[in-house]
């Protein structure tokens, strides 16, 4: 068959690409283009390798699946992304889209779905399978139910912002966290400041205790 939909995998657990992998073969119009435990092997696969679609883990040991995803939508934008993952929660999901993806689905789905979501992307089409569908609906029904008064604090950071707090509670420095999600210092500076205008915090101490009560960390 011909224009077949070459696919790479990114997560950290080998069984899980290998897995997947087994499956795609009996697929006709699938082909496995490779395999990437980090960022590294990731970008090295696109280059020797046409992918049209990358499974991508969130939880990833050194920079998260969202970072990944940014990587490579910046360098290889003709790449489809989906989140394959074990997170379900919104926050997750709405990083991710930020991020660039096409679709999200959780680890727990069947190969069916997972099969399913790989061709709607690969037509350049979004992919939320029924269950993260459920999620965002409860989100919506949740928020709506609130005053319209009350703004959630997480509703007021942007995927990026939350991204940064998470590392400045593990008391990571600007030019670690710059290193890490690969921006200047003054852009972590510029988030800085916007997220402690946000949250009406004044010290990264406040800033924390401020985060863990409304359960941003």
């Amino acid at each position: 068959m011909e224009n077949k939909i070459s696919v790479m995998i990114i997560d950290d657990h080998q069984l899980i690409i290998d897995g997947i992998r087994s499956l795609l073969q009996d697929e006709p119009d699938l082909i496995f283009a490779g395999g990437a435990n980090n960022l590294h092997q990731a970008l090295d696969i696109i280059e020797k390798n046409v992918v049209d679609v990358a499974l991508v883990d969130i939880s990833m040991p050194e920079i998260s699946g969202i970072e990944i995803t940014r990587r490579i939508k910046e360098t290889s934008p003709s790449v489809s992304i989906i989140a394959l993952t074990m997170y379900e929660d919104v926050q997750m999901i709405t990083q991710m889209i930020e991020a660039g993806a096409s679709g999200y689905i959780f680890k727990r789905t069947s190969m069916k779905e997972v099969i399913e979501a790989i061709r709607t992307a690969a037509r350049g089409e979004k992919y939320l399978s029924n269950a993260v569908q459920a999620v965002l609906m409860d989100s919506i029904k949740l928020r709506n139910e609130k005053p319209e008064s009350v703004v959630s604090p997480k509703a007021k950071l942007s995927g990026r912002e939350l991204e940064i707090l998470n590392l400045l509670a593990q008391e990571m420095s600007n030019e670690e966290i710059a290193g890490k999600l690969f921006i200047s210092e003054r852009t972590v500076e510029t988030h800085r400041r916007n997220i402690f205008t946000k949250t009406q915090t004044k010290s990264v101490v406040g800033l924390i205790k401020f985060a863990m009560k409304e359960g941003l960390i």
